[in-house]
C-alpha cells in the first residue's frame, strides 16, 4: 500500500512539472508568432522587385508584350495567350497576396509600436508614410494591367468577395495619398535603415519617389482627366527624381539573384532573344546603345521576328548585363520622369522646362546608365534631334522613351498604349486575338469565385477582353 501511494505521488509530480510550462512546449521559438513590421515591409519590397524583373512566362510577359524581347521555341505568350498558364491569376497573387497584404500587415504592426521620444515618433511616421507609398505603387500597377480593380474593399479577410472600384476614382485617390505622404514625411529623420532594400531608409529619396509617382500617375490619365493630371504633375515635378536618380533593388549573390539570372542562366534554357521590333528601330538610327542591349550576330544586330519561332543561334542575344546575378530591378527612375515631363511640356503643363530639354535629358541619362559615349553626336542626328526627328511629339518622345525603357517592360508597354508610338509588329496570333492586346483579362479565379463583382467590373470597363481599352487609353 505504501508502495502504491509512493508511485501515485511520483506520477502527480511528473504531471505537475509537465503541465506547469505547457505553453512553452506548444510554442516554436524558432517561428515567431508576430513578424516585425520592418521585415514584412522588406519582404514586400523583394516580392515587388522580383515581379518587376522577372521574365518567367508564368508571371511576367511585359518584356514580350512591349516587344523588347521575343520567344524562341514556345511562343504562346508572345502571341497573347495568358490563359494557358493562368498568368492573370499569378498577377493577382503577387500584387495582392505577396505585396499589398504584407504591406498592410506591416502598417498595422508599425502603427501599434510604442516609441519613446520625438525622434522615434517622427521615424515611426516616416515608416508608415513609406509603406503607404509602396501600396500606391502596387495598386497603380494593377490599374495599368487590368483597369477597374478591387481597392476600397481589398485585403479584408472578412470580405472574400470585394467589389471593383472605378479606375479613375482610384487614380485620384492614389494621387491624394501620395500628396499626403510627401507632406507627412520628414527628411531630417530616418525610417527603416537597412531594412529598406531599395533606398536604405533615405527619407529624402522616398519623398522624391512619391513625387515621381505623382508625375507618372498624372501623365497616365492626362488624356482622360487633363485637369487632375496637370495639378498632379505641376505639384510634383520639382520634387521628383533628377535624371540620374533611381529607386532599385540591387541583388546580392547567385542565391539572392535577379530573377532574370534564374530565367536566363540558372535555368540552362535559351527561351528569349531581342525582338526585331526594337532591334530594327535602333538599327535604323545606328543607336550607340545597341552593344549594351544586344550581342552582335554576324557583325550586326539581328532581332527575332516577334511572336514567331526563332532559332536561338541565328539571332542576336540579350546583352551581357542582363545575364549578371546582381543586375538591378528598377522601380522608378529619373529617366522616365524626364520623358514624362517632356510630354507634360507638350501638353501645356508648367514644368519648368521645354519638351526638348527634357527629351534630351532623358536620352542623355539613358546613355549614362548604360555607360555609352557619344550622346551629343546622337542628339545632333537629324533623325533624333527634337526639332527635326520624324513625326509629332508623341512619335518623338514615344520612340526615345521606348528605347530608354529597355528591360522595363510594363513601363514601356504602358507608354506605348498611351502614345500609340512607336509602331509595333503584330504577332502571328496563334491565340484568340489578331491585334496587340491593350490589357489583361481578369483572372479566371475572379470570374468563378467573385462572379457578381467580376461581371459588374467587366460591364463597367466595356467588356473583359484583351482589346478593351482602359479609360486613359483614348486614342
Amino acid at each position: 500500500m505504501k508502495r502504491l501511494f509512493f508511485v501515485i505521488i511520483v506520477l502527480l509530480g511528473i504531471s505537475t512539472s509537465c503541465t506547469k510550462n505547457f505553453e512553452d512546449f506548444n510554442t516554436d521559438k524558432k517561428r515567431p508568432v508576430e513578424v516585425p513590421g520592418a521585415y514584412l515591409f522588406a519582404n514586400a519590397q523583394k516580392a515587388l522587385a522580383d515581379q518587376e524583373a522577372s521574365t518567367s512566362v508564368n508571371l511576367n510577359v511585359w518584356k514580350l508584350w512591349s516587344q523588347q524581347w521575343t520567344e524562341t521555341t514556345y511562343t504562346d505568350e508572345a502571341n497573347y495567350d495568358i490563359i494557358n498558364r493562368n498568368i492573370a491569376n499569378a498577377q493577382f497573387q503577387v500584387y495582392y497576396r505577396d505585396v499589398l497584404r504584407d504591406l498592410k500587415e506591416a502598417a498595422i504592426i508599425l502603427d501599434a509600436e510604442v516609441v519613446d521620444g520625438e525622434v522615434a515618433a517622427i521615424e515611426k511616421k516616416n515608416r508608415l508614410f513609406i509603406v503607404d507609398v509602396m501600396q500606391v505603387y502596387a495598386f497603380s500597377q494593377l490599374l495599368e494591367i487590368f483597369g477597374d480593380i478591387p481597392y476600397s474593399e481589398a485585403l479584408d479577410i472578412d470580405n472574400i468577395y470585394p467589389k471593383y472600384d472605378d479606375a479613375l476614382s482610384v487614380y485620384k485617390d492614389l494621387i491624394a495619398r501620395l500628396s499626403a505622404d510627401v507632406a507627412g514625411m520628414d527628411a531630417s529623420q530616418g525610417s527603416f535603415g537597412d531594412d529598406d532594400l531599395y533606398l536604405g531608409g533615405d527619407v529624402a529619396m522616398w519623398i522624391k519617389f512619391a513625387n515621381s509617382m505623382k508625375v507618372r500617375l498624372g501623365i497616365t490619365i492626362a488624356d482622360a482627366d487633363a485637369a487632375t493630371a496637370k495639378a498632379a504633375v505641376e505639384s510634383a515635378y520639382a520634387g521628383a527624381y533628377a535624371p540620374d536618380e533611381v529607386c532599385q533593388l540591387v541583388y546580392l549573390d547567385e542565391t539572392n539573384c535577379n530573377p532574370l539570372y534564374a530565367d536566363l542562366v540558372q535555368s540552362g534554357r535559351s527561351d528569349f532573344i531581342p525582338a526585331n521590333t526594337i532591334v530594327d528601330m535602333m538599327n535604323t538610327l545606328e543607336d550607340p546603345r545597341r552593344p549594351a542591349y544586344f550581342t552582335e550576330y554576324e557583325g550586326g544586330y539581328k532581332g527575332g521576328p516577334y511572336g514567331e519561332s526563332n532559332p536561338f543561334a541565328q539571332h542576336s542575344h540579350i546583352g551581357d548585363a542582363m545575364y549578371q546575378f546582381d543586375y538591378p530591378s528598377v522601380l522608378v527612375d529619373g529617366i522616365e520622369v524626364a520623358f514624362y515631363l517632356a510630354e507634360a511640356a507638350e501638353r501645356g503643363f508648367s514644368v519648368g522646362g521645354t519638351a526638348e530639354s527634357y527629351y534630351n535629358a532623358g536620352i542623355t541619362a539613358s546613355f549614362t546608365k548604360w555607360g555609352i559615349e557619344g550622346v551629343d553626336e546622337y542628339l545632333a542626328k537629324p533623325e533624333v534631334a527634337y526639332s527635326t526627328a520624324a513625326g509629332d511629339w508623341k512619335q518623338k518622345i514615344g520612340t526615345q522613351a521606348y528605347f530608354a525603357y529597355y528591360v522595363r517592360g510594363l513601363v514601356a508597354y504602358t507608354t506605348w498604349r498611351r502614345l500609340d508610338q512607336p509602331m509595333m509588329n503584330v504577332a502571328p496570333t496563334i491565340g484568340s486575338v489578331d491585334e496587340i492586346p491593350v490589357r489583361f483579362t481578369y483572372p479566371v479565379r475572379e470570374q468563378t469565385l467573385n462572379k457578381a463583382n467580376y461581371e459588374a467590373a467587366a460591364a463597367a470597363i466595356g467588356g473583359d477582353d484583351l482589346l478593351t481599352k482602359l479609360f486613359w487609353d483614348k486614342y
